[in-house]
Formats: structure tokens, sequence, C-alpha cells
């Protein structure tokens, strides 16, 4: 049986947090210890319950969610957070993980991207919503481009790693880099969505990263993937 994942959800909106909580339910290794609708009540729950998660929104009273993360990351190391958030500029999101956000998810993603995503950071990993990777690495290509005079967007070739991953592992790679998720992947490639995740678990195997988000920025970085 899997180790039960303790969380703690801070949203202002009680609306919201039902909803989020009633996803969560269906996940029975999952446990909502608290909920609170400020950041400043984040730290208090987080000191009373140690949970492994919590779930925190940006805007709230009192102490916004970036506030509220950067005091959970230096008070209680060892428990992780979730920004969860309407906005999916990447100013926002660079903000939250310099802060030491594990995650950051937009409240449109599905009830499959947020149970992936608990799990994904509650294993040390850190997981992005694909909107959000898209974002980032479209301002990655956009800082390269203003640091290179030399190169033009017309002289950037891009050339498939044909020798690392397989010719549809090169598809699933360059769909992840324009945001997809897995099930808009399966819709785009006629496959399933178990398929789609077996496909990105051998790419983020072979090219020996942990997630994502470091495959897409790798991938920008080696010239493998095309993002307009």
């Amino acid at each position: 049986m899997d180790k039960t994942v303790d969380i703690v959800l801070i949203d202002d909106h009680k609306l919201f947090r039902e909803g989020v909580k009633r996803i969560l339910e269906f996940e029975k290794s999952f446990n909502i210890v608290a909920e609170g609708g400020d950041g400043l009540s984040a730290s208090k729950l987080v000191k009373e319950h140690h949970p492994d998660v919590v779930l925190m929104d940006i805007n709230m009273p009192e102490m916004n969610g970036i506030q509220a993360t950067a005091n959970l990351v230096s008070q209680y190391p060892d428990t992780y957070v979730i920004i969860l958030s309407i906005h999916d500029d990447e100013s926002y999101v660079t903000h939250a993980l310099k802060t030491g956000a594990r995650g950051y998810l937009l409240k449109e993603m599905d009830s499959d991207a947020l149970i992936e995503a608990i799990k994904v950071v509650n294993d040390g990993g850190s997981y992005l919503h694909p909107k959000v990777t898209h974002n980032l690495v479209k301002e990655y290509r956009r800082l390269a481009r203003e640091q290179s005079v030399t190169n033009s967007e017309e002289q950037i070739t891009y050339e498939k790693p044909l020798h690392l991953l397989t010719k549809r592992e090169c598809q699933v790679l360059q769909l992840m880099a324009e945001g997809n998720s897995n099930r808009s992947i399966s819709e785009t490639l006629f496959i399933s969505e178990k398929t789609v995740k077996n496909h990105v678990s051998n790419i983020l195997q072979k090219m020996k990263v942990d997630d994502r988000t470091q495959a897409v920025v790798a991938a920008i970085r080696n010239g493998w993937v095309e993002v307009l």
C-alpha cells in the first residue's frame, strides 16, 4: 500500500477548496489534513500538522502565496509547496520557483494533472503545468535570441535527436515543448494516454532528466524542438 500523502490546502475561495478536496478524495493515498483561507494560516497549519505537500494559491488576503511559500520553505524544508494559480505569466512562475515552490499548476488543470503533480512533488521532483512550461521556454528562446546578435531566427536549425530517441518519442517531445498535456498529445497522435505516459517516461530516462520541464529546456538548448 502506498504511503499516505498528507496535504494542506490554502486558498481564499472556499468553493474552489471544496472542488479540489473532492478530486483528491478519489486518490486513496491522499489525506487532506487541514485547509486555510489566507497565507498567514499556512505556517500555523504546517506547524500543527506537518504535511508532506501544501497546495497554495497566490492571490490571497493578509499574506499572498509567494510570501507564504518563502516562509514555509525556510521554516519547514521537508514540506513541499505546489502553487495553484490563474496566472500563466512567466514572471509569476519564475518568482514562485525562485521562492522555493516545487510545482506550479494553473487552476484550469484537470484532475489527473493535479494528482500526478502531487505524486511527483511528494517524491522529490518538480511539476509545471504544460501551458506554463510552454510560456517559460518561449521566454527562454526570446532571451537567447537577444543575447546572440550573430544568430537570426532563420539561422537557427532544428535537428531531431534520432541518435537518442525514436521518431515517435521525437514527436512527443515536440508536442511537450508546445505545451500539450498527455491527453492532448494522445489525441494529436491518435494513441492512448497510457502510451503517451510510457513515451514520456522513456524520454526522461534517455535524456537523463527528472521531469518534463527539464526535458523541454534541454531539448530547446540542443535545438531538438522548435518553439514558435
